[in-house]
């Protein structure tokens, strides 16, 4: 049985919260089942520390984004990805 959105989202939140305890402001920015239904895909922006001096001197904290693939029948997560917004 296929796992629902609700639950693709909440097993790539706890992923990205493992790896990324720092993180902050966690949202759901995107969602899509891939087109044979095997894969959710969701993508998560946080709040980070900026690499950047000119940009954290001004705002301090930077959004990332991070794309999730996981497995639609099991919930397992096969890879996180780094998402670049331009």
């Amino acid at each position: 049985m296929m796992i629902d959105v609700k639950e693709a989202t909440r097993k790539a939140r706890e992923h990205l919260a493992t790896f990324y305890p720092e993180a902050g402001k966690i949202q759901l920015e995107e969602v899509e089942l891939t087109g044979d239904k095997a894969y959710w895909l969701i993508t998560l922006s946080y709040e980070g520390e900026s690499n950047s001096v000119a940009s954290s001197l001004l705002v301090g904290k930077s959004l990332r984004y991070k794309i999730f693939k996981l497995d639609a029948e099991s919930g397992d997560v096969i890879s996180m990805k780094i998402r670049d917004i331009k």
